[in-house]
């Protein structure tokens, strides 16, 4: 296909993309003019029984209707000759961001019918589980988290599905912190960030060590996340033995703080990586070997050489 043709098709797809959002912003504004008129006490859509919970329930069953449709290959009222067909509903309470709703599911007479909106046996709606972290990550007990989720959504959830969610969200860290990594990462950063969690029904300081890397595309990825009360040659070694069991082969550059102990780490499991200071301590190195009253002197002498866009322009080798 010519480059011409290619523009043209990609002109039209791109000017229907923009129609269509145009229509559906368009949409949007006449449905919340309808809403929010002269007459109407705006309190309304905020309230435990307010209009957004409504809305959200006739969307949610909305769209199970539009899938239902799709299940059957007919919409409703078109009654064709296959064998399956509409059978009532289900009633279900589902918990959204808007608070409890109580929802009515389309079922089918041969109980094929399987919604990808609101599944079976889902109660809860995207970004519940994630409040339910949240929760947990600050330190909360399960009986604090069902406290704070009933005044936030005003339905009564169980400890034990509080539980059952952090417990499935710890599986999927699990998983993530073992996949596969890419064979070569062109520069890996290593810091250390201080952040706050329960432990012993006490909230106490952790230092977490964070692995950012870079492939040789340029993308960016966080390669792995290390609690530890004390960094040493022994917890490197861990994790960049870690790290090569999960796939690296080499790492290009390796650039740091002055970590205890990573130097040597490194050497013993990637021996061709080079590894490189951050400037900030790259500085701090070389101000020891002058005295104090040279160090501001020196400091600003030095900006200039790790400034430099290019080197052989003013250090000709």
């Amino acid at each position: 296909m010519c480059k011409f043709l290619k523009g043209c098709i990609k002109e039209n797809i791109t000017k229907r993309e923009i129609t269509m959002t145009q229509k559906q912003n368009a949409a949007m504004e006449q449905a919340i003019d309808l809403l929010i008129n002269n007459d109407t006490d705006v309190s309304i859509l905020f309230r435990e029984d307010g209009l957004l919970k409504e809305i959200t329930k006739r969307l949610v069953e909305r769209a199970l209707q539009s899938e239902m449709n799709n299940h059957l290959g007919y919409s409703k009222y078109n009654q064709s000759d296959a064998q399956n067909s509409r059978n009532g509903y289900n009633t279900k309470n589902l918990i959204t961001k808007n608070g409890a709703v109580e929802i009515e599911v389309p079922r089918d007479r041969n109980s094929s019918f399987a919604p990808s909106l609101v599944a079976k046996r889902q109660r809860r709606l995207d970004g519940f589980d994630d409040k339910v972290l949240s929760l947990y990550a600050k330190g909360m007990s399960l009986s604090d988290i069902k406290l704070q989720l009933q005044e936030l959504y005003g339905a009564d959830v169980s400890e034990s599905l509080i539980s059952q969610i952090i417990d499935d969200i710890i599986e999927d860290v699990k998983l993530w912190q073992s996949r596969p990594l890419d064979p070569v990462y062109a520069i890996v950063f290593f810091d250390c960030l201080i952040v706050k969690v329960r432990q012993d029904k006490r909230i106490i300081n952790k230092s977490v060590y964070v692995a950012l890397g870079i492939d040789l595309e340029g993308r960016k990825d966080i390669l792995g996340l290390w609690i530890s009360e004390n960094e040493g040659a022994k917890f490197w070694l861990g994790n960049f033995t870690e790290m090569k069991n999960r796939g690296i082969q080499d790492i290009l550059i390796a650039c740091s703080d002055n970590l205890n102990g990573m130097s040597e780490a490194i050497g013993a499991v990637f021996p061709k990586t080079e590894h490189q200071l951050c400037i900030v301590h790259q500085i701090r190195n070389s101000l020891r070997y002058v005295s104090y009253k040279d160090r501001k002197e020196l400091a600003g002498d030095l900006k200039p050489i790790y400034t430099l866009a290019q080197k052989k322009k003013h250090f000709p080798l």
